[in-house]
Parts: structure tokens; sequence; C-alpha cells
């Protein structure tokens, strides 16, 4: 097994989603456009060999709501008027992004089970039950330079999520392992790097848009990044079992937070009045 080539195209790919996700966050009214533009391209998936339920929907289900997360900062930071624009900037609209989350999550957990990778199915239902819920923990703000969708989870959680998914491709996808985990860190990193673990869903939603859409329309990642070999069924079922572990506790502790009602400082790590 040679490492050399992603040891080359990996952190590439890492640097060039890091920009995708400044750009999209700074240019909010062309990230609006641009990804409803790629629609277009949907000849283009068909030719690229998409197949099965699951690349549909999953395909789908990120760009679609990757649209109306664009339209939905135009209507918050412009404060537009009309019909439509009062619903994609209600407060109430924020539940569609969590219910999104929710359903990718759910989606993938469920590819799990047929899989029989249980215990990180476990450990996607748990990341269901702990997303923070909106309104609450969830907004588009209107000061600074740019207008983000901001989600108030913690850095464990972007953690948690970040591992568990990983798994998942591994089990699901052996060849995509190697780019679904450079999306992955390039979404737990940009956080990371801005000392802001809130924005770990915007940059998840821009890397997996923008990475879905270069599979859909020319899928290059398995002559640069092929990682069928890494497979190991062994290694997967460690795996599974230290993700489910890890989060069994932190189940415990966000719920403690919300039960005690510290969860406003917690989770959006403010200090207590």
């Amino acid at each position: 097994m040679e490492i050399w080539p992603h040891a080359i195209s990996m952190p590439i790919y890492i640097v060039f989603l890091l920009g995708i996700i400044t750009f999209f966050r700074k240019h909010y009214k062309l990230s609006a456009y641009f990804w409803l533009a790629t629609l277009l391209t949907f000849p283009l998936w068909m030719m690229g060999g998409v197949e099965g339920w699951f690349r549909w929907v999953k395909i789908l289900s990120v760009i679609i709501p990757t649209i109306l997360v664009g339209f939905s900062r135009i209507a918050v930071y412009e404060d537009k008027k009309g019909v439509i624009w009062d619903k994609l900037k209600s407060e109430h609209f924020l539940w569609f992004f969590y219910a999104i989350l929710f359903l990718n999550i759910a989606e993938a957990t469920i590819k799990d089970v047929t899989l029989g990778n249980y215990y990180n199915a476990a450990a996607g239902f748990l990341l269901c039950v702990t997303i923070p819920f909106a309104p609450k923990f969830w907004k588009i703000t209107t000061s600074g330079k740019y207008c983000d969708l901001i989600a108030y989870t913690t850095a464990p959680w972007n953690f948690l999520y970040t591992s568990w998914n990983a798994c998942f491709v591994y089990a699901e996808s052996p060849m995509y392992f190697a780019s679904s985990l450079s999306i992955l860190l390039a979404a737990e990193l940009y956080p990371i790097i801005k000392k802001r673990p809130e924005l770990y869903i915007t940059a998840r939603i821009y890397t997996l848009a923008a990475h879905l859409l270069l599979r859909a329309t020319y899928d290059f990642f398995p002559n640069v990044m092929d990682s069928t070999s890494w497979f190991n069924p062994e290694v997967l079922k460690v795996w599974g079992i230290i993700n489910f572990v890890l989060i069994v506790p932190y189940v415990f502790w966000h719920m403690w937070q919300l039960h005690n009602n510290k969860a406003d400082t917690s989770f959006k790590r403010q200090k207590s009045a």
C-alpha cells in the first residue's frame, strides 16, 4: 500500500476546502446563486455514474439545503421583505436546518445498520439526540464581516461527529475514505483555526456540498485518493465501539446542561451573568 500519493493529495485537498469555506462565508450572495446554479449540472450526475438511492438522496439532501442557507443569509442580513423572504428569515425556519442535519445523520445511521456497523450506528443515533435544538441554539448573524449560519455545537460534539462520520465512510465506501476524511478534517479544522466551534456546521455544509458536487460531475477521486486497501474489518469494529463509548458520557453531560439550565452558557460558551 503506497501512502505517499495520499500524503500529497489529501493536504492539498484540505487546503482547497478551507479556501472554499472562507470564500462562501465571505460572499454570501454569490454562494446562494452559485449553489442554485449547480442544479443545472444534473445531466452530468447521470453521465458521471451516480447510482443508488443513497447517493441521489445524499446529493439532493445537501445541495438543496445549501441553496436555502444562502438565501436565508441574504434574507436576514439584508432584511429582505416579501412572503418568501419573511419565511426564510423567520426563526422558525431554523428548524429546517436542524431537521436537515438530523436527517443527514439519520440516513447514514440507517445505512450503518444495514452494513452491520451497529456500534457506530448507535453513536449516530446519539449524535441526533444531542444536536442543539432550534431556534434557541441556531441563528444567522447580522453583525461582523460575514453573515453566518451559526449552530452552537460544542467542540466535543464536532469531534464525535467527525469520528462517527469517518467510521461510517470507512465501512460504506472504503475507496472514498481518504477524500471523505479530507472534507471531514477541513470542517473540523476550520472552527479550531477560527476558535469558534459554532462554525462547524457551516464548514461542514460547504465542504460536503463541494465534495458531492465534484464527485457527481467529474469523479477523479478514485484516481488520486483510492483508499480501498486501507479497509480492515477489525479496525472498523473497534472504531465503532470507541465512538459509542466516547459519546455515552457526552450524552449525559449534554442532558445535564439542559436539565440544569446551563446550556445557555456551556453551549454558547458565554460566562454566567
